[in-house]
């Protein structure tokens, strides 16, 4: 079998780790080794944050419901809890863009839970 050299490829693989790396600092923007390292920590890192930003508007959400269903006389889990027990399905985001810009018929719909 003849030999098989991996110049090309070895060169190709090199360039776009280290295109991926741009921006980094030290080592790891130079560095073949420490840039592969840099980017794999940083996509974990991107996915975890991605999954914590989604749970960080959600609690955000149930700020803006409470503060805005407490000037009605109740809390935030009591409401909850009878929007539930009333079959009323909307989410957290509407419930939160209602409270913000259409509190009239938050408002509605607290009665309705009532």
């Amino acid at each position: 079998m003849s030999r098989v050299k991996k110049g090309v490829n070895a060169l190709k693989s090199r360039r776009n780790i280290l295109k991926m790396a741009k921006g980094y600092r030290f080592s790891r923007s130079t560095k073949e080794r420490a840039a592969n390292e840099a980017i794999a920590h940083a996509g974990a890192y991107a996915l975890a944050h991605r999954r914590d930003k989604k749970g960080a508007a959600r609690r955000q959400f149930n700020l803006v419901i409470n503060a805005a269903v407490r000037t009605e006389g109740l809390s935030y889990s009591k409401f909850i809890g009878a929007i539930k027990k009333k079959n009323i399905e909307v989410d957290r985001k509407i419930l939160s863009i209602l409270a913000q810009e259409h509190p009239e018929i938050l408002k509605k719909i607290i009665a309705l839970a009532k």
